[in-house]
């Protein structure tokens, strides 16, 4: 589900409880390497979790289905939000970054997160389980979208929202010609997402785009799906 940057993303956090009404957050291992956390520290700069979930409605006592997590660089920071009453179903189709994301939850004394082996086109999130489906730097790299996208609604609960951080265009495309240029061919597993394009797969799966957070930030926009 992930580019080869996304795949290379390795974690960083350690997750205090909930202390009174406040959300305790993430703070960096001194056990990573540095340059993983150098990354992480710069990916979270462009995209701060607390800004992105206060703005998408991450709230303690939540069941959140994160969607490609891959090594957890968002995962420990839902977990934080949605504290012990809530939980994380982290999925991925890649086993080696689920055990990546089992090792540092358990380093981390994380104990609200269960990982999830997916399908390229099925998810395999518990049926209607779910507050909300969060995906971050995902649905652009899906190789079956309109797929996996059909196959999340099973899992809403009422009410449920599906939230997607996707590059701006301009950052897709040029992804795209980095990877042309390097490889002689272009790729076939990345997509430019646009709001226009993901209403018309939106559409097919029984879903709409409610909310469509282009320029919050930078270099992605930020776009929440309900069922109509």
């Amino acid at each position: 589900m992930h580019s080869p940057l996304l795949r290379s993303i390795a974690a960083v956090a350690a997750v205090a409880t909930l202390a009174g009404p406040a959300v305790a957050q993430p703070t960096p291992s001194p056990q990573l390497p540095a340059r993983i956390l150098a990354f992480e520290a710069r990916a979270n700069a462009g995209q701060p979790p607390d800004k992105v979930m206060d703005a998408v409605g991450v709230k303690p006592g939540m069941v959140i289905g994160e969607l490609g997590a891959g090594r957890g660089r968002y995962t420990v920071h839902l977990a934080a939000r949605v504290g012990p009453r809530g939980k994380v179903f982290a999925n991925d189709i890649d086993a080696a970054g689920l055990a990546f994301i089992r090792d540092r939850c358990a380093g981390a004394g994380i104990t609200n997160v269960e990982t999830i082996l997916g399908k390229v086109d099925d998810p395999l999130f518990p049926a209607q389980g779910l507050d909300m489906v969060f995906m971050v730097w995902v649905y652009h790299m899906l190789d079956q979208p309109r797929a996996l996208l059909k196959n999340i609604v099973p899992a809403l609960k009422p009410g449920a929202t599906i939230v997607m951080m996707e590059p701006i265009p301009s950052e897709t495309e040029a992804e795209i010609k980095e990877v042309t240029a390097r490889t002689g061919r272009k790729p076939t597993d990345i997509n430019v997402v646009t709001g226009a394009s993901l209403e018309d797969d939106a559409r097919t799966a029984g879903l709409e785009i409610v909310k469509a957070m282009e320029g919050f930030l930078k270099a992605d926009n930020i776009y929440i799906l309900r069922r109509r």
